[in-house]
């Protein structure tokens, strides 16, 4: 219900005294009656507040009063002309400089009655609201029944609201792509957004546009595997309707997901199977079968990933993760790999990784408490894939050991010290990094020198003085001083070639 239809109603005998610009257009909120002088602390906004003006003692209160409700967030005052005859002056132009919207109440009229029209109408707006949402939802359920695609539905929602739509996953995948383009910078945006928001639906910025995201499902449950409904425009100023046909969408959108997610619950088992036999050292022929059973063609080239979600996150967490970003690429695979990895099987493409750093980078705002590691291994036919596999594996070992929220690294990237390093346990590194670099590091740590951060630097730019000195804005005595300190505590030569390697090697194991 709006104001404009309350004015109209003929037995309240309302009469309208001052409207700002669109506020007739309104809906009318809950109805307060309030005759406090300072009442806005007792609003939440929206509320139509009604008084009887026993509060004013003089012209300066009305400035008071609707100060108060101003700030409190109230659309309209309905003022009583029952104790003064009539609305004074001065509220009329207090609601002036405060754009509140003012009605008079006739002294005959009750406020009781004004307030029970309001909520009757309330309820019929509501029932009326209802059962045209679930007409909506009954017609989204015949056409997608009648085998009409998200992307038919997407259209229709977008020329009832006239905002584009479209449906996005946090690693950037279109199911819907909608009309247009987004450009990568956009999608960057709507993802770290959703995947950060607290409350959703939320508002995006991009460019010069806005974006309204709504969840799909619980939308705050496992947001790293969520799909979200990317709406141009701010929601917050869309009419109830508008709203309630986005999240009908929404629900349609989930039962689809819902429908996808059983083909590849079908599929996993089938990858484990091949993964297994690809271990096991079966024959290219029973691999190819394998393969064929997924619906990949063994005849096409392919790469692995195998991919980690730490600390101990869930394998099939992981596996959703790469399903998404896999589907973007082409025909692929997942398993669930013993280890608590999942492995792919990806199309080899000239931009894979470059594709894939993209879409796993999206993901990094919501692993605050977590990590993405992932392993390629290069382009391999069917009779190599078990090589490809310990490719994978051994780059997988080193993008674990790189540190970030999202680590990719490829066979091809791993090379010189860091392909050593990958080979080399855990442990073993830790105890030989302390055994070169411990009393540097205890130093460190008791006095804040900043020793380590400059023999990386200087290592890093081949023992340079000027260089090192001009990066960590120092003078070179500093530095020069700083690497005679660590020299002394290690007790290492850093201008020959076999202390640097040592002390070099040491700091890549930390």
């Amino acid at each position: 219900m709006q104001l404009a239809e309350l004015l109209e109603t003929p037995d309240l005998g309302l009469r309208l005294l001052h409207a700002p610009e669109g506020s007739l257009e309104r809906p009318v909120g809950r109805t307060i009656t309030i005759d406090l002088l300072e009442p806005g602390r007792y609003l939440n906004g929206g509320e139509l507040v009604l008084t009887g003006l026993v509060w004013r003692r003089g012209p300066g209160d009305s400035e008071t009063f609707v100060s108060s409700i101003a700030e409190g967030g109230a659309t309209c005052l309905l003022a009583g002309a029952a104790l003064l005859g009539a609305v004074p002056d001065d509220l009329v132009e207090a609601c002036r400089r405060h754009r509140v919207a003012l009605v008079e109440v006739p002294g005959d009229v009750a406020f009781a009655d004004v307030t029970e029209y309001v909520a009757a109408a309330g309820a019929a707006g509501e029932s009326a609201r209802m059962s045209a949402s679930l007409a909506r939802q009954r017609q989204l359920l015949s056409a997608i029944a009648s085998g009409r695609s998200l992307d038919e539905l997407a259209a229709r929602v977008a020329t009832e609201i006239g905002h584009a739509c479209r449906v996005l996953t946090t690693s950037g995948r279109h199911v819907v792509p909608g009309p247009g383009e987004l450009d990568p910078e956009t999608v960057d945006a709507l993802t770290r957004r959703f995947l950060t928001a607290d409350l959703l639906p939320a508002v995006a910025e991009a460019g010069d546009r806005r974006y309204s995201l709504f969840p799909i499902g619980s939308g705050l449950a496992d947001r790293l595997t969520g799909w979200t409904v990317a709406v141009e425009g701010d929601h917050t100023t869309w009419p109830r309707e508008d709203l309630d046909m986005v999240h009908e969408f929404g629900a349609i959108t989930a039962l689809d997901r819902s429908r996808r997610d059983e083909g590849f619950r079908v599929r996993r088992p089938l990858a484990a199977a091949t993964l297994a036999h690809l271990e096991a050292g079966a024959s290219p022929a029973e691999i190819a079968t394998g393969l064929r059973q997924c619906g990949l063609d063994p005849e096409r080239p392919l790469v692995l990933a195998v991919a980690e979600l730490g600390p101990g996150g869930p394998p099939d967490a992981v596996a959703a993760v790469l399903e998404d970003v896999a589907l973007g690429l082409g025909p692929s695979v997942v398993a669930s790999a013993r280890d608590g990895c999942a492995v792919a099987f990806l199309p080899s493409r000239p931009d894979l990784i470059d594709q894939l750093r993209r879409s796993l980078t999206r993901l990094g705002p919501a692993l605050v408490r977590g990590s993405l590691s992932v392993g390629l291994s290069g382009e391999s036919a069917v009779d190599a894939l078990a090589g490809a596999l310990e490719e994978a594996r051994f780059a997988h070992r080193v993008a674990r050991s790189g540190g970030g929220a999202v680590a990719l690294s490829s066979s091809e990237e791993v090379t010189s010290h860091v392909l050593l390093l990958a080979t080399v346990p855990d442990d073993i590194r830790r105890t030989y990094a302390q055994r070169v670099l411990g009393p540097v590091l205890e130093h460190d740590q008791r006095t804040g020198s900043d020793l380590v951060p400059t023999l990386d630097r200087f290592l890093t730019y081949a023992g340079s003085w000027t260089r090192t000195a001009e990066s960590l804005h120092l003078h070179v005595n500093s530095v020069r001083y700083r690497i005679s300190r660590v020299e002394e505590l290690t007790g290492r030569d850093l201008t020959t070639m076999e202390d640097r390697v040592d002390v070099f090697l040491a700091l890549r194991s930390l």
